[in-house]
């Protein structure tokens, strides 16, 4: 399996997003990422999982889980300590979808 760094340099650039909004299927915002350190890498696979299936769905959080590879055990082992990947553990359980906002 790729690490996390090296699934990241094959995503798309991500430097023009100021944040991305998520937002539950009622309209309400679900929660945002900003794009500054200690989460450019979340925004990058966000963005990407955006642009491949048009939202935060069951089957792109499960891609997203493969990209953050070694961080995706970590979250598992310590809830909380990875709040967008827990997310996508969330989206694949209950089978909500995100709407994506890029901003």
């Amino acid at each position: 399996m790729k690490k996390f760094s090296d699934q990241l340099a094959e995503l798309p650039n991500s430097d023009h997003v100021q944040k991305i909004e998520l937002y539950l299927p009622d309209g309400s915002l679900e929660g945002s990422i900003e794009n500054k350190p200690g989460s450019q890498g979340s925004v990058r696979v966000y963005q990407y999982l955006a642009q491949q299936f048009g939202s935060i769905n069951p089957q792109a959080a499960k891609k997203g889980l493969e990209i953050y590879a070694e961080h995706t055990q970590d979250a598992e082992q310590n809830p909380g300590k990875h709040p967008n990947i827990d997310r996508l553990f969330e989206i694949v359980s209950c089978g909500i979808s995100l709407q994506v906002k890029i901003i």
